[in-house]
């Protein structure tokens, strides 16, 4: 009863936000990028079964799952041949008795080493290559997140979970914006199978943005006719990611994870299997094949879209695109290390990335995962 009053009011905030508010679309996209290696080779379909400390990121109610000693994530990605940096870490520590745990994540994406040009062209017309400066563009957010559980028997298990997030992002001297928003997600175990949903910036988070120009610059950007900006607000639409998941024994020492997840966003129409306004639905699916809780096998596939297909010369044919994914993990005692593949485009024009991440149990215990 008390799992159904939790859905019910999540869905009940995010309707009303949706009714009330207008949202940009695609705000705090760095947010969607995933975290650790694990979830991005399984193409982001972690809402059900994530256990570990990036239970921060994709749904806080997992969490409850490192217990007994504290936990530490950390990952770094290279995306466009290494122009985009993104980085993560988190540590996660469980309370006594393993009830409730509390972990703090920051995430990072910038594009460092920009060229600033405003001042490029002298007033005769000349160009002075001395007059480029260079900036960086980066996006920063901390996740401070709680979880409980709400009941474990022998076969069933149910917690939620918290998050509390602060956004910075900056580009350059010239813009900084501040933003704040709430998290909340729910897992539920029950034999092998596994249940979750996960309501991104349930509130709308907002980023309070501010710029600075000098007189000089805001000059030149009146006579190359850009638009000088002012301070605005960016509104970021309540998300909702719905999953479950079975566990298929195979064997007495492997077995096979099959997860699916439906992502649902309010910020209208969107190039997604099922498009509308204001809800589009868009799925992800991931496997993983357990090897003696020692070695793991991932792949998914996510982001799937319409688009012109490369072939059609009038550009009037559209196929289904899709981004796959794959990965491997294994873990040592209190170690566990982790590899994705992926891919940033789709599958005839990829973009595919390496990506690594580290999980460390401190003083931890050999029989826990």
């Amino acid at each position: 009863m008390k799992t159904n009053r939790f859905i019910l009011m999540l869905t009940a905030t995010l309707l009303l936000q949706v009714s009330h508010a207008q949202f940009r679309k695609y705000s705090n996209e760095f947010l969607n990028i995933g975290a650790g290696a694990r979830g991005l080779a399984m193409g982001g379909a972690q809402v059900a079964t994530v256990g570990d400390g990036t239970a921060g990121y994709w749904n806080p109610a997992g969490l409850v799952n490192v217990q007994n000693h504290p936990q530490v994530n950390l990952m770094h990605a290279e995306y466009f041949a290494g122009i985009g940096k993104y980085d993560y870490a988190s540590v996660a520590l469980p309370a006594s008795g393993n009830k409730r745990t509390i972990a703090v994540t920051g995430l990072r994406f910038a594009v460092d080493d920009i060229m600033n040009t405003l001042f490029l062209v002298e007033p005769d017309g000349s160009v002075n290559y001395n007059n480029i400066q260079s900036f960086s563009s980066a996006d920063y957010a901390f996740l401070f997140s709680y979880a409980q559980k709400v009941k474990e028997t022998e076969h069933k298990k149910i917690s939620f979970g918290l998050n509390a997030k602060v956004i910075h992002r900056s580009v350059g001297k010239f813009a900084r914006a501040w933003g704040f928003g709430l998290d909340a997600g729910l897992q539920m175990q029950h034999r092998n199978w596994y249940f979750g949903i996960s309501a991104r910036d349930v509130t709308s988070t907002f980023n309070a943005w501010s710029f600075t120009f000098t007189e000089k610059e805001k000059e030149v950007l009146y006579l190359t006719n850009n638009e000088i900006p002012v301070k605005s607000t960016e509104m970021t639409a309540p998300r909702l990611v719905l999953g479950v998941a079975r566990q298929f024994p195979l064997g007495q020492k492997s077995s096979l994870l099959a997860e699916a997840n439906l992502d649902l966003t309010f910020d209208g129409k969107r190039n997604t299997v099922i498009s509308g306004d204001p809800v589009s639905v868009d799925p992800r699916l991931g496997l993983e094949l357990n090897i003696n809780n020692v070695f793991y096998l991932r792949g998914g596939i996510s982001n799937f879209q319409k688009a012109l297909y490369d072939g059609d010369t009038v550009n009037q044919k559209k196929v289904w695109i899709y981004q796959p994914s794959a990965g491997a993990g294994f873990k040592i005692q209190q170690v566990g290390i982790d590899y994705a593949f992926t891919n940033l485009a789709n599958q005839t024009n990829p973009l595919f990335t390496h990506v690594f991440s580290l999980r460390i149990n401190l003083v931890g215990n050999k029989n826990k995962n």
